[in-house]
């Protein structure tokens, strides 16, 4: 039976003029150059600039998280925006963004996250004038949270060559375990510390570096002005970490945790003593009734050692629920049938219902987490840790850089798309470059589905308030 196709017949030759691909990330690169990122990191980095070089370092660095935030995994993979300079002008190559990452130290990435993180304030201003309000709200069990949410938490990146300070993990492979922060407002990624495969979870002092970091990157008027929520898993329940969230409050900082709580004999003998009755009902993500699941407080039911040394008002609640098929359960779950899973949260007031729902929603953060591996945390390019580690902050850069288009651009659900959809509706779209009136036009094709949302996107980005000088 001879086959049959409707495909038309092409010819494919090498000789196209004026057609550029990728077309779709010069908003991203646009977008840098008009929330001031840029601009920012050229001052920030102006020491670096040497005598003679036509390539300035800040725009070295945005050009590499463009290319990361296109889908880059290699700072080779810089040509896509090299090889196309009608689109993106002159861009460096990849040994110059080499030997820039080699000198990026760590006073170098001090001056970098202090650039983001003023560039950050201008993105706020500028949401707040197109949405009225400064970052979008938390959303948990079907209401809107006036309050900022970090969240933290740290994952495992394999390496599959040796690389410095690469180490066995505890899941037993082989890589880097960095920590992380984000905003779930906005999904930003505002701060990470790249740390040995085999660093600890629940160490305190990283958990401090990284939320002093993130806190830093939240403009002054919302860092000082609104009630901050931070939370972590149980490796974020150390009495160091928390007490350094309770003493963010003297810095005028309003500051309250939710974070895991490690089930122990002691929890399980509290567990045992709650009566059947005081047992509430909990929610789902939508804030309706969620079947099965129960809610109790443990605080006064627990001795008191075991609450000895954390921040005064830390009350344990903990949440049961049936079993999902082939859960691992400890002998007490076996015997009486129930899951069990406990969190700590210093805020005073509030139903349990909603208390566990807030701390329910950190689950987000694998989201974020996700995101960020497709866009370069998930291949570190370099055998030395400090390039590495400065990659990990050119990730930072492409994920805001996304984040920031989605929030200021965007509408329906390209502003909630994941990284790869974003690649293949908009980023990665063909035009053909015409010029004519002294000026040059990137013409998308009009069937293309998107092209009308890529191209209101760059009509809106020109309208974007920028501070004067």
């Amino acid at each position: 039976m001879q086959a049959t196709t409707t495909r038309p017949k092409i010819i494919v030759t090498a000789d196209g003029a004026g057609v550029v691909s990728h077309a779709g990330s010069r908003l991203l690169a646009d977008v840098a150059d008009r929330t001031t990122v840029t601009g920012e990191l050229s001052h920030a980095l102006a020491e670096l600039c040497r005598p003679g070089t036509r390539h300035d370092p800040g725009r070295v660095l945005v050009d590499l998280a463009v290319a990361v935030a296109d889908g880059a995994t290699t700072i080779s993979e810089i040509d896509v925006l090299r090889d196309q300079a009608d689109l993106f002008g002159v861009v460096a190559s990849d040994s110059t963004c080499w030997r820039l990452l080699d000198r990026l130290d760590d006073t170098a990435l001090a001056r970098v996250a202090a650039a983001r993180a003023r560039a950050r304030e201008v993105v706020w201003d500028q949401h707040a004038e197109r949405h009225g309000r400064a970052f979008p709200p938390a959303r948990v069990a079907g209401r809107d949270l006036d309050v900022l949410v970090l969240d933290l938490d740290a994952s495992i990146v394999i390496c599959h060559s040796e690389k410095e300070q690469a180490a066995p993990t505890f899941k037993r492979t082989f890589g880097y375990h960095p920590l992380m922060a984000f905003c779930d407002n906005t999904s930003e990624f505002l701060s990470g510390v790249l740390r040995r495969g085999n660093a600890g979870a629940n160490t305190a002092a990283d958990h401090i570096a990284v939320l002093d970091q993130a806190l830093a990157q939240v403009p002054d008027q919302h860092r000082h002005g609104r009630p901050i929520l931070v939370r972590a898993d149980t490796a974020g329940c150390t009495k160091g970490f928390l007490a350094h969230v309770r003493d963010q409050r003297d810095r005028l900082v309003n500051c309250e945790f939710s974070v895991g709580w490690a089930i122990t004999d002691r929890e399980r003998a509290a567990i045992s003593a709650v009566p059947r009755k005081v047992w509430a009902d909990a929610v789902d993500a939508d804030g309706g009734h969620r079947d099965g699941a129960g809610l109790a407080e443990l605080t006064g039911l627990l001795p008191a050692a075991a609450l000895e040394g954390y921040p005064t008002g830390t009350r344990v609640i903990v949440r049961r629920e049936r079993p999902h098929p082939g859960a691992q359960l400890d002998l007490m779950e076996t015997r009486d049938g129930w899951r069990y899973t406990c969190f700590a949260t210093d805020t005073a007031a509030g139903q349990l219902a909603f208390l566990d729902a807030r701390h329910r929603a950190h689950a987000r953060v694998e989201d974020r987490i996700r995101t960020a591996k497709d866009t370069g945390l998930n291949h570190f390019p370099s055998r030395t840790f400090a390039i590495n580690s400065a990659w990990l902050t050119v990730v930072m850069l492409a994920v805001d850089l996304l984040s920031w288009t989605q929030h200021l651009l965007l509408n329906g659900h390209l502003a909630k798309a994941e990284p790869k959809t974003l690649r293949y509706r908009l980023l990665h779209v063909a035009a053909r470059i015409t010029r004519g009136q002294r000026r040059t036009f990137a013409r998308i094709q009009q069937s293309w589905p998107w092209a009308t949302d890529l191209a209101t996107a760059f009509a809106r980005l020109h309208a974007l308030p920028v501070p004067a000088g």
